[in-house]
């Protein structure tokens, strides 16, 4: 079996950026759509692994947001958002006719699913949440504001996948150096004699607010307009970002949540881990009850 294949998608913003996606052809014409949405400071590559396992059942559309991957870097640094990143995924869904999808959101990319739910509900068919929730962890939001753009570019791929391995390391204990180099080529790349992680560093703009102005409570809210919505929420063991007793009152909010903890992983789940893609497309495939 050769390659997966996917189209690459370019479409232009109502802010006049170029951004990328990509998007792998289901089974049929007809086939339901899975949107993947990845974290802060990655790119649409999180998923090259993942993508191909729900292709044999789903379409597959897996956006760079702005200033990530092979999309535009955008010269307001007030635009990096999560609003602005949903705006800019309802549009590529409209320019791709695509009508109702469910979402796979790693980290930002939960809390993008959570604004989709509270902008268009009855498009969204079904949702996973990748170790994030409505209470962000002091400890792994400074993490996060400590780390992304800090440093950028290494002489070489084993100096960039060497540096990954220290800011990341507690989430993932069990790495070894080839893991860390796979890891690095999917966050990094090449250009000219220097490898360079793959986003604009000035997508922290938004973090001094944290989550761009929300509070708390305006999470929440977001969250409960997921109630209605079947729902899988996964945590990695040891996160830093997502405390196992927020994990526990998303459970109560969302009667029907199902959860999924992964051992010995941190901030976030890749979801190649054992068991991990098989349980979501096992909930990704059920029927829908109405």
């Amino acid at each position: 079996m050769g390659s997966p294949y996917f189209r690459n998608i370019h479409f232009k913003t109502d802010d006049g950026l170029t951004l990328y996606a990509r998007d792998y052809p289901g089974p049929g014409s007809d086939a339901p759509v899975v949107v993947c949405l990845h974290g802060l400071s990655r790119n649409s590559r999180d998923f090259e692994d993942f993508a191909p396992l729900l292709q044999p059942f789903h379409r597959v559309i897996v956006p760079d947001q702005r200033g990530r991957g092979r999309s535009d870097s955008d010269p307001q640094v007030e635009r990096y958002t999560p609003q602005t990143y949903i705006m800019d995924t309802l549009q590529l869904l409209d320019a791709l006719a695509v009508d109702t999808f469910s979402i796979v959101g790693t980290s930002m990319g939960g809390l993008m699913a959570m604004g989709i739910s509270a902008l268009a509900p009855s498009r969204l068919t079904r949702v996973v949440l990748n170790d994030i929730g409505p209470v962000i962890a002091a400890q792994g939001l400074e993490r996060i504001k400590g780390s992304v753009g800090s440093k950028m570019q290494f002489p070489d791929w084993s100096a960039a996948a060497e540096h990954l391995a220290q800011v990341n390391s507690t989430a993932f204990p069990h790495y070894r150096s080839e893991d860390w180099l796979r890891f690095a080529a999917r966050a990094c790349s090449q250009h000219s004699s220097e490898v360079t992680l793959d986003y604009d560093p000035n997508i922290t703009a938004a973090l001094s607010s944290a989550t761009s102005g929300l509070q708390p409570e305006d999470l929440w809210a977001l969250f409960d307009t997921l109630i209605s919505t079947p729902a899988l929420l996964i945590r990695g063991a040891l996160s830093d970002l997502l405390d196992s007793s927020c994990a526990q009152d998303m459970q109560r909010r969302h009667g029907a949540m199902e959860f999924l903890e992964v051992p010995g992983v941190g901030h976030a789940p890749m979801l190649d881990e054992s068991g991990v893609s098989a349980a979501i497309i096992k909930f990704l495939s059920l029927p829908v009850v109405h």
